[in-house]
């Protein structure tokens, strides 16, 4: 199968691709052989099950096509480096006690600086005798030793052995792509930032130097170059009159002036021409008060439209938080949104309300499509004409991630927190896009981000990913996070 070039390929893009795993076969020449080879063949029909693409060793081109000696431990690392820019981790699996030094060279010699899935298979209680014996729960604490010494990082499984065929073993393995995911998009995310930091917002500054330490690009357009691209544009021409189509199909837009909806168009042309020209996977947005006192729209709409299409956006120039809708999106498949922590609910100390004004992505809210409105905030300053193109709606009762993360310029990290709760159906009456959330430790939380100085912006995800984030996160980005639970 061939594959694009994943250097050339948006990272919020990769989540649309199968994961692709090299596939690492252990063997020991004292214990049965067979078992190896049947090991393969059931490993390779599980991933193939999954979806995932594999990349191995041919059958032929060693025992029973599984790694043991130095020999096949270089060859096995000389196929994977011809395919390092397809392979997203390695997986590999012990159906025999295996190797450890023959393991342990591969990932040496092949060099991938991809996560590492250790699994072994388990022995059948009622077969020990030598034709049968495993050994595989000794052998993968000989590989990870030997990993370990190595300095090769590596993901266990739920279990210390899993039978590759029970669906304990496929959310493994599912989780452990969404960490393969994450890792290669993070490494190789490209964000691109339109504007200046709102005035009053010191709170979503960040540092594009730690960042970009870690491989992640942040590109900039000044609203000056936006609002002159936009005055090149004729209302009629091709390009404006599909996006307003689109536009009028997202959203429900009876009580909206044609007059804002044109410019709505016209600035998308504009955004997403910017986004394509620059291989943009996410992006962040000066939302106010600029665009509204000199254009007449606010940008939600088209935020929402963006994030919903697997572009992430977020407001108030929050790059970071684009980056965690990204990494959220590349676990799931799912659009992301950013949001406040906004309120307390009730006398409920784990149920909280989230909110913003808002472009969370349509596929979040209740109803299939939502309402288009005027910024409710922004229209007492600027007046309400001047402040269309919201996004009303209510989060649809769904179990969520939340992950925030922040540079930490005086530590010289990147750091982040993440967790789990649910949206729920309580009720409550407000406006713009918000919901209801119910987390476990709320207030334990909420004192967590205060003490450590975190943002009250906070990104969502309708998925349950946070063991994949943290995963991916501390062990292979070397990021710190604290995982609430």
């Amino acid at each position: 199968m061939v594959l694009a070039d994943p250097k050339t390929v948006p990272a919020s893009r990769l989540n649309q691709r199968p994961v692709t795993l090299g596939v690492i076969v252990g063997n020991r020449g004292f214990f049965p052989a067979w078992l190896a080879g049947e090991g393969r063949e059931t490993i390779l029909d599980v991933l193939k099950q999954a979806g995932i693409n594999v990349i191995i060793t041919a059958a032929e081109d060693t025992n029973v096509g599984s790694i043991e000696s130095l020999k096949e431990a270089r060859h096995c690392a000389e196929v994977f480096r011809a395919h390092r820019d397809e392979i997203d981790g390695i997986l590999v699996t012990l159906p025999n006690f295996g190797d450890e030094r023959a393991i342990a060279n591969t990932l040496r010699f092949a060099d991938l600086n991809v996560p590492v899935l250790i699994h072994a298979f388990p022995d059948d209680a009622t077969k020990m005798d030598l034709k049968h014996r495993r050994d595989s729960f000794c052998g993968k604490m000989s590989a990870c030793n030997n990993l370990h010494q190595y300095g090769i990082k590596y993901t266990l499984t739920t279990n210390h052995t899993m039978d590759p065929r029970s669906p304990e073993f496929m959310a493994d393995l599912q989780r452990f792509a969404a960490v393969c995911r994450v890792v290669r998009g993070m490494r190789t995310a490209r964000l691109g930032m339109m504007g200046a930091r709102p005035e009053a917002f010191k709170t979503v500054r960040f540092s594009e130097k730690l960042l970009d330490q870690s491989g992640i690009s942040v590109e900039t357009l000044d609203l000056s170059e936006v609002l002159g691209r936009i005055g090149k544009l004729n209302d009629g021409e091709a390009g404006v009159q599909d996006k307003l189509k689109s536009i009028q199909k997202y959203a429900q837009t009876h009580d909206v002036p044609a007059e804002s909806l044109t410019r709505m168009a016209k600035f998308g042309v504009v955004l997403d021409g910017w986004m394509a020209d620059n291989a943009l996977d996410a992006t962040a947005i000066q939302c106010w008060t600029s665009i509204e006192e000199y254009f007449g729209v606010v940008p939600c709409t088209l935020m929402s439209m963006s994030s919903n299409n697997l572009n992430p956006s977020a407001c108030e120039t929050d790059i970071v938080g684009a980056l965690a809708m990204l990494a959220m999106q590349l676990a799931s498949g799912k659009p992301s949104a950013l949001v406040d922590w906004n309120n307390k609910d009730g006398d409920e100390p784990d149920k909280g309300v989230v909110f913003h004004c808002s472009n969370l992505p349509k596929d979040v809210f209740v109803d299939e499509i939502p309402v288009m409105s005027y910024q409710e905030i922004l229209s007492g300053t600027v007046g309400k004409d001047s402040t269309f193109g919201t996004i009303y709606g209510r989060v649809k009762r769904n179990p969520f991630t939340y992950l925030r993360i922040s540079t930490d310029d005086f530590a010289g990290k990147i750091i982040a927190y993440t967790g789990e709760g649910e949206f729920t159906d309580d009720p409550i009456n407000t406006f713009g896009g918000y919901g209801v959330v119910k987390v476990p430790r709320f207030q334990q939380l909420l004192a967590y981000i205060c003490e450590k100085g975190y943002e009250h912006h906070v990104s969502i995800n309708q998925a349950r990913v946070a063991s994949a984030i943290d995963e991916a996160f501390n062990r292979y980005l070397g990021w710190p996070t604290y995982h609430h639970r």
